[in-house]
């Protein structure tokens, strides 16, 4: 059996299927071309990308409370005011690849969940976990990078407090049917300063502080949301490409 599945796998490699021999040329696709992008260098975004935040102006937020952003731009780095409310995209965002780096204080106040803490909303309700957990302990699924009380991540890839960090994320919007019922969940990809922390999970609804998730049927696209949790985090090179 092994030598007929053999002969089979080699008979394939030569072309050859059902006794015929097939031009290589029948399995070429020349089409669709994919369209050039040219990628950034020296951290600068890629060509078709959608620059969100480049150090100059909040032009691409505002507050999640209504009317413009009210967090700090100096020096090329967006730092929340604690207490102002979180800010949002004015454009709205489904399927994307997204980048963004962030960085908790230098001086390390409070612990857990107090330390460093915010949030980037995927879709204003998807939230992959920003905290400083250099040597700060907290529950698993509430780490840096978690999906919030949903997934874990893979390893703890956090540098000290002070120091940038970056989040390259890989985002699929959920798919609703008619009925309301998610024919297709939700799925993210989060890279943490290089290091693959989220394969590809499945988020399983809303992040709820209390309860468990569940999916209330949004729009496809909707804005992506940086959390106020009453800590000092900055923020800096935010883009987003779109899928």
């Amino acid at each position: 059996m092994k030598k007929v599945y053999l002969s089979a796998i080699l008979l394939a490699v030569c072309g050859i299927v059902n006794g015929q021999k097939i031009d290589p040329v029948a399995t070429e696709l020349w089409e669709p071309v994919p369209p050039v992008v040219t990628p950034g260098e020296n951290g600068a975004p890629p060509s078709d990308a959608i620059v969100l935040f480049d150090g100059k102006n909040l032009d691409m937020w505002e507050s999640e409370r209504g009317g413009p952003a009210r967090w700090e731009v100096k020096d090329g780095i967006l730092t929340i005011v604690p207490g102002s409310g979180g800010i949002k995209t004015k454009k709205t965002f489904g399927d994307c690849q997204l980048h963004i780096e962030w960085r908790s204080p230098e001086k390390v106040e409070g612990d857990g969940q107090n330390r460093g803490n915010s949030g980037v909303f995927l879709q204003g309700r998807y939230e992959i976990q920003v905290l400083d957990c250099y040597n700060n302990k907290t529950y698993s699924n509430g780490q840096t990078g978690s999906v919030y009380k949903q997934h874990i991540p893979l390893v703890n890839a956090c540098r000290k407090p002070g120091e940038w960090q970056t989040y390259d994320i890989i985002y699929t919007a959920p798919r609703f049917g008619e009925s309301g019922r998610v024919v297709i969940p939700a799925y993210v990809t989060v890279i943490h300063n290089g290091v693959l922390i989220q394969n590809h999970v499945p988020i399983w609804g809303t992040i709820q502080f209390i309860g468990l998730p569940k999916y209330q049927v949004h729009n496809l696209k909707e804005p992506l949301l940086l959390q106020d949790h009453n800590c000092p985090v900055s923020f800096r090179n935010i883009w987003i490409r779109e899928l």
